[in-house]
């Protein structure tokens, strides 16, 4: 039936075309279908560019969609095409750098966006492009270099300020990294994102401005596992075990596989609540979740000696060693 409904779409998208003279707008068609009407287009016009352009980015979408390397291979290839016909167009390199980046290409990326950057030193997208890339690839200078640009022609750019405040919190300038987040919090009351950042800085300082703002994180994003780890580990630390184990069962729910809930919930149980077995049920849960967690063997071994269950204790500690885990073990 899907087979048939596609040959159905192809043969109206094709008798369409006839009927237009082969001028048929793309807009609004789904990605897949407005690829065959381009690809029709590229094959009675091979060096229109800018068709050759509209191509690229549809692949570039769904690569990003379907998570497949080739679309963003065949986008390239079209890109190239693109700028040897053409190498006028800033979005033409702005579109490569990102077709790069996606397969992990950083240098030709950079290169990319460099050519775009030659044509005009500030454009927006181009700017932006550049400082995200710069961003993901942890260069925070040429990052905050090209996210300045972007900031001084949009000052409360969500996506620019976000990743400034967030290379200030990496490089050690928390200030810097509050003043931004809270800037974003006033510009867009629900991006919680901001929330979640503000809520981890003040957490880390035991702050109680961590639980409000991870609660407001929280009710904007309710199954963001790092907020529920962020709010129980500031349970944790105020020693509320039964409050912090709520937001462990929650991570549980939607992750059973996330190791850190189960550890955590296995040193409280061995050191606030002094269930020595509940413990090793909690630690051994961890373990199932990653066969090389060498502190969770430890602590494990731990649990055991305080049950006397020595040789257990000493197997444990003997992995943790050869994992790596502690020089005195």
């Amino acid at each position: 039936m899907k087979k048939a409904l596609k040959i159905l779409t192809l043969a109206l998208l094709t008798g369409l075309m006839a009927a237009c003279g082969g001028d048929i707008s793309i807009e609004g068609l789904p990605n897949e279908d407005a690829l065959k009407v381009l690809d029709a287009k590229i094959k009675k016009d091979a060096d229109n560019d800018e068709l050759i352009f509209q191509r690229a980015k549809i692949l570039i979408e769904l690569g990003k969609e379907k998570q497949h390397s080739q679309y963003f291979r065949d986008a390239i290839a079209d890109l190239d095409k693109a700028v040897q016909i053409n190498g006028q167009k800033v979005e033409y390199y702005t579109a490569l750098g990102d077709a790069h980046f996606s397969l992990g290409n950083v240098g030709d990326s950079y290169s990319a966006l460099q050519k775009a950057l030659a044509l005009d030193s500030n454009n927006f997208e181009a700017c932006l492009k550049m400082g995200e890339i710069a961003f993901y690839s942890k260069d925070y200078d040429r990052a905050m270099e090209s996210l300045s640009k972007v900031t001084s022609q949009d000052k409360n750019n969500q996506t620019a300020l976000f990743m400034k405040g967030f290379i200030c919190k990496e490089t050690g300038d928390t200030a810097n990294a509050v003043n931004y987040f809270r800037h974003l919090t006033e510009l867009y009351p629900d991006y919680e994102p901001a929330y979640e950042e503000l809520g981890m800085l003040y957490a880390q300082h035991r702050n109680k401005l961590g639980l409000e703002y991870l609660t407001t994180a929280l009710n904007l994003q309710p199954d963001n596992i790092n907020v529920l780890y962020g709010l129980a580990m500031l349970y944790q630390d105020a020693e509320e075990a039964d409050k912090a184990n709520e937001y462990y069962v929650k991570i549980l729910e939607i992750d059973p596989k996330y190791k850190y809930a189960w550890f955590n919930r296995g040193w409280m149980e061995m050191v606030l609540y002094e269930d020595y077995n509940a413990a090793v049920d909690f630690f051994g849960k961890a373990i199932e979740c990653d066969a090389n967690y060498a502190e969770a063997f430890y602590n494990r071994g731990l649990a055991y000696q305080q049950l006397g269950e020595n040789s257990q204790a000493e197997k444990d500690f003997q992995t943790a060693k050869s994992l790596g885990y502690g020089s005195e073990l």
